[in-house]
C-alpha cells in the first residue's frame, strides 16, 4: 500500500512517539471520534514508556511487545483487568499494522502477538414470568386511586425499545411521532456527529402509546420526555421490580438486554436486532454471542 500523508515522513528509524504522532493524525483523518484516539494514544504511549526512549520503530520485536503485556498483566503494580489488556493489545496491533500497511515497516513485529479474550460475563435478563410480573406491578399504578401511568410508560418503552439509559434521558417530546405511517415512532438521536451511526427510528406499541397518552395528562412534560435526573429513574425501576417481588436488581441495563433477547429468541433477523440497538458491527459480534448463551438457558 502506497505511503499515506501522515505516513509519509516516517522511516524505521525514528522513534516510537513520532510514529504516535503520526498515527494520531491518520486517526483523526479517519474521522476517528475523540475518545477513541484517546484510549488509543494512551495505550501506545504506555508502550513507548516501557521500551528505552531511543528504540527505533523499526528495532521493536514480538519478544519486546510480549514482554511489555506481560508487564502490564503482571509487573506493573497496577491491576489491569482482562478487558483493559485487550484493549491495550488491539492498539498496539492497530498502530503497527498501520506502519507495515503503509510500508514504514517491512515487518509487522505485532501480527503474531496473540489478542486476548475480554468477554465480561453474561448479563442478567428477566424471564418472560419475571417481565409480567414486573409489567402488572407498573400497570397497577396506573388503575389506583391515584393514577399515575409514568413507572409503565418508563418501564414498557424500555423492554420494547432496548435504549440505554443516556438514550432514554434524550429522548424529548419531539422525538416521538405517533402519527408516522409505518406506525408510532421514537427517533433517537445524538448531538455529537461522532455518534450518528446509532441514530435510529423505533416502533412503538399500541400499549404503548396509551400509557404515554395518559402519562402526558398527569405530569405535562415540556421537553424531556422523562425531566427527572437518571437517579430518580433508576429508583423507579426497583420499586416496580420489589412490587413484582424479583428478586434481581431491575436496571436500565437488564431491560435492553430482556429486550434484546425477546427478539433474538422471536428470530428476528439478527441485522435488525444490532440496529435496533444501535451497536456497531464490532460491539454486535460480543453482544450476539452472549445473546446465543442466553438462549440456551431454561
Amino acid at each position: 500500500m502506497p505511503p499515506s500523508s501522515t505516513s509519509a515522513h516516517l522511516t524505521p528509524q525514528v522513534p516510537l512517539t513520532t510514529a504516535i504522532k503520526a498515527w494520531e493524525i491518520y486517526l483523526y483523518d479517519q474521522g476517528r471520534s475523540p475518545n477513541t484516539v484517546k484510549a488509543f494514544l494512551s495505550d501506545v504511549h504506555l508502550l513507548a514508556q516501557f521500551l528505552p526512549p531511543d528504540r527505533a520503530i523499526g528495532a521493536v520485536t514480538t519478544a519486546d511487545l510480549n514482554r511489555f503485556f506481560k508487564w502490564m498483566e503482571k509487573e506493573r503494580g497496577v491491576p489491569c483487568s482482562p478487558k483493559t489488556l485487550a484493549r491495550r493489545i488491539t492498539s498496539t496491533k492497530s498502530l503497527f499494522r498501520w506502519l507495515h500497511q503503509f510500508g514504514v515497516l517491512a515487518i509487522d513485529p505485532a501480527e503474531k502477538v496473540a489478542q486476548r479474550s475480554a468477554i465480561s460475563p453474561l448479563p442478567q435478563v428477566l424471564t418472560e414470568d419475571e417481565t409480567q410480573a414486573a409489567l402488572e406491578a407498573a400497570d397497577r399504578h396506573r388503575r389506583g386511586p391515584k393514577p399515575d401511568a409514568r413507572p409503565y410508560a418508563l418501564f414498557s418503552l424500555l423492554l420494547n425499545t432496548g435504549v440505554k439509559k443516556s438514550e432514554c434521558l434524550g429522548i424529548h417530546l419531539n422525538h416521538i411521532d405517533l402519527d408516522s405511517p409505518g406506525g408510532p415512532l421514537v427517533f433517537i438521536r445524538y448531538a455529537s456527529p461522532s455518534n450518528r451511526y446509532k441514530e435510529r427510528k423505533l416502533l412503538l406499541p399500541e400499549e404503548w402509546v396509551t400509557a404515554y397518552k395518559e402519562y402526558l395528562a398527569q405530569y405535562a412534560p415540556t421537553d424531556q420526555l422523562f425531566p427527572w435526573s437518571p437517579r430518580r429513574l433508576e429508583y423507579l425501576l426497583e420499586d416496580i421490580g420489589e412490587e413484582a417481588a424479583l428478586e434481581k436488581h431491575l436496571s436500565f441495563d437488564m431491560c435492553r438486554w430482556t429486550c434484546a433477547l425477546h427478539d433474538f429468541r422471536n428470530g428476528t433477523e439478527l441485522d435488525r436486532i444490532r440496529q435496533k440497538l444501535g451497536v456497531s458491527k464490532i460491539q454486535w459480534r460480543e453482544i450476539n454471542m452472549k445473546l446465543r448463551q442466553l438462549s440456551e438457558q431454561k
